[in-house]
């Protein structure tokens, strides 16, 4: 079995804490793995303890108690910077560089020469859409474009595990699904993505698994599937739309409503059979059922209202 690039046990963290005051717990007993080549989403409302987290793995935050490994190793301890990339929220670039010198600034600082980055740096541009901007100074970008060459920065050294912290934030819906087939394409090559971010549509898209948290706990983790249950939401189509649906299944289920080919209904698994054996017995003709699931989202939010499900 394959060891968990990262893995946390415990892990809590605690501001402000002396003799006269308890101090602000902004994590709570947190456990967690991720397993290497995976793409990891970190989901909760502000305050939940996200950045916490994701600093401390980094080594920017020290731990209060429990265990934190990353690689193997107690987080917080100097780790090959090429191992590791980083783009953080709100990021700030040298404004007097180009996007083109930024990127030679962090390759280099992340121990690579200026030959092997005078292919990779080209490259990093056109994956990032920066072909028109790459050679004006960071002044001049907008949040959009920062976004971009902070992105492009964070990965021009090719590193194993990258952490990226809103990385869609300020990026056109184009710019996004740039982004997307990046993050894709490193979980291609092998590499371990752990993404902080407040779009859960995006979240739902690329990621393998995914924990929510709120408080400074986790609420639940699983990959998308379990976290986006069936809902019980049912849609019946018809071949054809047959009028009689009203009153076959009348009594059953709630929030019924109408569709061009038949209804949609919210049952529960008995009153689903119910309905199948009410329209065949009456001769309707069934073309499609379609149990919808909940999106990721919608879980989301029951969770962090104390939602059951």
């Amino acid at each position: 079995m394959v060891a968990p690039i990262i893995s946390v046990r415990g892990l809590s963290k605690v501001y402000g804490k002396n003799l006269f005051k308890p101090g602000f717990r902004a994590l709570d007993s947190i456990d967690l793995d991720i397993e290497p080549g995976s793409v990891f989403g970190l989901l909760g409302p502000n305050g939940a303890g996200k950045t916490t987290l994701l600093k401390i793995l980094i080594g920017l935050a020290h731990k209060t108690g429990g265990a934190a490994l990353v690689f193997g190793e107690p987080a917080g301890r100097s780790l090959p910077r090429q191992r590791i990339g980083y783009l953080p929220e709100a990021h700030r670039l040298p404004n007097y560089l180009t996007g083109r010198q930024v990127l030679a600034l962090y390759g280099m600082m992340c121990g690579r020469d200026r030959r092997w980055l005078s292919t990779r740096i080209p490259e990093w541009i056109e994956k990032v859409g920066m072909n028109q901007g790459a050679d004006r100074k960071i002044r001049e970008y907008s949040k959009g474009m920062q976004q971009r060459i902070g992105l492009a920065s964070a990965l021009i050294h090719e590193p194993e595990l990258i952490f990226l912290d809103e990385p869609t934030d300020g990026v056109d819906p184009v710019g996004r699904a740039a982004i997307r087939e990046i993050v894709l394409d490193l979980k291609r090559r092998g590499a371990t993505v752990f993404i902080n971010s407040h779009l859960l549509m995006e979240v739902e898209l690329i990621c393998d698994r995914v924990v929510i948290m709120a408080g400074g706990k986790v609420l639940r983790a699983g990959t998308i599937d379990e976290l986006t249950p069936r809902s019980g939401r049912v849609s019946f189509e018809l071949a054809p739309a047959d009028e009689r649906i009203d009153t076959l299944l009348q009594g059953l289920g709630t929030e019924y409503s109408r569709t061009p080919r038949g209804c949609d209904v919210l049952l529960s698994d008995s009153e689903l059979d119910i309905a199948i054996d009410r329209l065949r017995a009456a001769g309707v003709s069934i073309r499609a059922i379609e149990q919808r699931r909940l999106t990721l989202e919608q879980s989301f939010i029951d969770l962090v209202k104390g939602g059951t499900r």
